[in-house]
């Protein structure tokens, strides 16, 4: 009985491989449509210099004005690119964990090596856009809002699972606070968003 009941401890429903294709899947889905709409309206303002995107709302909400920054281009080309590639390639490997395909561990690495630069990168993105650039995307905040469950449900379905070894403690502390971590990474998000924008709220 004790080791169901330790097995119990560190595997939490989320990290099922059921759960997390189901997880996956739906942010995947998510994050790809929103790269969608922002590569449209990237080609639009490659159209037309003058075109004032849909997400364009006031001076502190605008796609466009983001999109026009250097941020918006970090390797030499838009970063929507990224997006329009990466996130229809998780969609794949959702489908394929829902299939019940036996994968490697090698292939749960990877899988974990692509949401942890997706959630570093977005992380740098919010900072730029909040801090520096002075302006929201709303698209690119969709895919923020995709990334992070997408991490932290990956992550903790591989410490759950072994495949990123770690400690007991850290291991039942992921298996029961992963949600934790999505709600204060939220709050971080929101909180700074309202502190540096508050004209964007209060008119």
């Amino acid at each position: 009985m004790a080791p169901h009941r330790t097995d119990q401890l560190i595997r939490p429903r989320v990290a099922s491989t059921r759960s997390v294709g189901v997880w996956l899947l739906l942010t995947s889905i998510v994050a790809a449509v929103a790269s969608g709409l922002l590569m449209y309206e990237r080609i639009q303002l490659w159209r037309d210099a003058d075109y004032t995107t849909a997400c364009d709302i006031n001076p502190w909400v605008s796609c466009g004005l983001v999109m026009d920054s250097w941020q918006a281009s970090s390797f030499g080309f838009p970063n929507i690119f990224l997006g329009v590639v990466g996130f229809p390639l998780a969609i794949l490997v959702a489908v394929t964990i829902l299939g019940r395909v036996p994968l490697p561990r090698w292939y749960w690495l990877g899988l974990q090596a692509g949401v942890t630069f997706a959630l570093g990168f977005c992380i740098w993105l919010w900072s730029q856009a909040v801090f520096v650039i002075g302006a929201l995307c709303p698209y690119c905040m969709v895919v923020w809002a995709a990334v992070i469950p997408m991490f932290v449900i990956v992550t903790a379905r591989n410490i759950a699972t072994g495949a990123l070894p770690v400690g007991p403690g850290l291991q039942k502390f992921s298996a029961d606070w992963w949600w934790v971590a999505i709600v204060l990474i939220y709050l971080v998000v929101v909180g700074s968003i309202i502190l540096q924008f508050p004209q964007a709220f209060t008119g």
